[in-house]
């Protein structure tokens, strides 16, 4: 592991505010922030809707199948973005006179996306005259030909990356499709959805027909663009704050207050990646276990007995889907080290493509996640995609500096007729192939990073230097949560520093506690050190540390304390 403190610009911001110290000036501008004008994440601050492409096709299309009367069916996706994406959709149009209802695929049937079996179901059990697909649809060539076919139009809202042109449908709304002007490509499915449905709002309102405020549910946008993992980029940060803030002011979904009931979270404490963390998982799971209608109906619940039932129900879900992730990873982990693949820090791993029968498909993202975290290289974990096992599905994860989608594509593009279907993002991305493949794929794979420059895989752990013994305070604390929020492309700050030990005790035989002071001004400290028990002995033969550490408030008692919320240490 190697520390390596984040490069800031040689100019300086002007006009920061005061309570912004040159630490945190520094912290703000490595993350790309210019200027302090950038800090105001006020909803006029918005880029314009008018930027998409698409867009006034998509609102025409919808503000006649509403005055008409025409059936609408929301077909979503089954995670976090797709269901927040699903119920934003049917809430703001249900409030506008349309009739509308939704539709998710079972990934254990039916897989992602709008699919030409998708659209037979659709149309049989829905009889759609317009479908609006949520966070799927860019690549869904066949599926809108036949909704087409079947007298449905098409309106595709979605994010995901496209190297080609883009379903013949009726409307597509996606500001990372080929000439969309639309400055920010980190929208999520549901940021871009929200988009559609404001500009529609807009337009009906000005026209006298209903509308509705659509900025009232930016709580469910904040939900999805965190769970997603988006890259919080200015606009993005803008949304997930107004969200944020509507949760904490006891302004949410009663089926997401209902979850942090069920988690134990106080909501006027909540942060960004609380919903990443708390809220997303659960909402996850009902899509990896069993069906996300369950995660969608909870965020629509409009009582809160109903909610809280949902509620209940993903958490169990939740903790059936870390126990199975538990089991698949220690699986992974064991069957690494039977093939002697586990190589030494010297010669870090290029790739991990593992797959196992015996797996469960709704899991494999997550096991691809802890593995790429472990490694620190790409892991695409396949697990069978039906009860006949000849084909298999794969979720892929990836570090910075390798463009996972990307690097499929070009194996694809290397072997034609090895992928059947593949699609995603830099970091994330999913892929099918015929089982009697697997061993193809993973060669070609494995050769396709072995062209990767060898320093991306050299882990290296970012920090944003020292800080001075005035800013080790409460303060700071409180300044960094108001700078927020922080999340994915926008990392909360950590810092480093050498402290001398005073104490330090285990916690449950998992945890360290440390007590420790600073060498400078003598200032007693204490730390917490997650998951860090294997590491006792050594500390405890120390006299000094080095710490890689973020901020953070305890309250114990009622008594506020500053801690060290530790992530790595060395030898001084």
């Amino acid at each position: 592991m190697q520390i390596q403190a984040r490069t800031t610009p040689s100019a300086v911001a002007p006009n920061w505010a005061a309570h912004i110290s040159p630490t945190l000036q520094k912290v703000l501008q490595s993350r790309g922030v210019a200027s302090a004008d950038e800090l105001d994440l006020g909803l006029k601050n918005l880029l314009p809707a008018t930027e998409l492409k698409g867009l006034s096709e998509a609102i025409a299309i919808i503000d006649q199948a509403i005055d008409s009367g025409a059936p609408i069916l929301i077909v979503g996706d089954f995670d976090a973005d797709g269901a927040t994406s699903t119920a934003l959709m049917v809430l703001v149009l249900g409030q506008m006179g349309a009739k509308v209802d939704y539709l998710v695929p079972d990934r254990f049937k039916y897989g992602y996306g709008l699919t030409p079996e998708i659209v037979a179901v659709a149309l049989r059990e829905f009889k759609p005259q317009l479908i609006i697909t949520v966070d799927n649809g860019i690549s869904s060539h066949q599926g809108v030909a036949a909704a087409q076919a079947g007298g449905a139009q098409v309106v595709i809202t979605d994010h995901h990356l496209t190297s080609k042109a883009p379903p013949a449908a009726e409307a597509v709304v996606n500001p990372n499709q080929p000439s969309c002007p639309f400055a920010s490509k980190a929208l999520a499915g549901v940021g871009v959805a929200f988009y559609v449905l404001a500009a529609l709002a807009t337009q009906r309102s000005n026209q006298g027909k209903p509308s509705v405020k659509v900025s009232q549910y930016l709580d469910l946008v904040a939900l999805g663009t965190v769970a997603d993992v988006a890259a919080l980029d200015r606009n993005n940060r803008i949304l997930v704050n107004a969200g944020l803030q509507r949760i904490k002011a006891g302004q949410a979904r009663l089926g997401i207050q209902a979850l942090l009931d069920v988690a134990g979270k106080d909501k006027a404490q909540l942060s960004a990646q609380d919903l990443g963390f708390v809220i997303g998982p659960r909402i996850n799971a009902a899509g990896r276990m069993e069906h996300m209608k369950i995660g969608i109906e909870c965020l629509l619940a409009n009582d809160y007995s109903p909610a809280l039932e949902l509620a209940r129900t993903l958490d169990q879900l939740n903790v059936q889907r870390r126990a199975t992730e538990n089991e698949m990873k220690a699986e992974a982990l064991q069957a690494l080290q039977t093939m002697g693949t586990l190589q030494a820090a010297t010669t870090p791993k290029r790739a991990v493509v593992m797959f196992e029968p015996t797996w469960h498909q709704g899991v494999i993202g997550i096991v691809a996640g802890r593995l790429k975290d472990t490694y620190h290289c790409p892991a695409i974990i396949f697990a069978p995609a039906d009860s006949t096992g000849q084909t298999i599905k794969g979720s892929a994860r990836s570090i910075d500096g390798i463009h996972i989608r990307d690097a499929i594509e070009r194996v694809a593009e290397a072997n034609p007729g090895l992928i059947t279907h593949f699609g995603g993002h830099a970091m994330a991305a999913g892929l099918s192939l015929n089982v009697d493949n697997f061993a193809a794929f993973e060669a070609a794979f494995v050769a396709q990073m072995a062209l990767c420059d060898a320093h991306l895989f050299a882990q290296t752990l970012l920090t944003d230097g020292a800080l001075t013994p005035a800013e080790m305070s409460l303060q700071t604390v409180q300044n960094i949560g108001q700078l927020g929020p922080w999340g994915t492309a926008f990392p909360p700050p950590v810092f480093e520093g050498v402290f001398d030990i005073i104490a330090l005790k285990p916690l449950k035989e998992k945890h360290i506690k440390l007590t420790l002071t600073h060498p400078h001004t003598g200032e007693w400290l204490d730390a917490i050190w997650f998951n860090s028990f294997r590491h006792f002995a050594t500390v405890a033969s120390l006299k000094q540390i080095g710490l890689v550490y973020s901020l953070e408030q305890n309250t114990y008692n009622g008594v506020r304390r500053l801690q060290l919320a530790v992530q790595h240490f060395w030898v001084p």
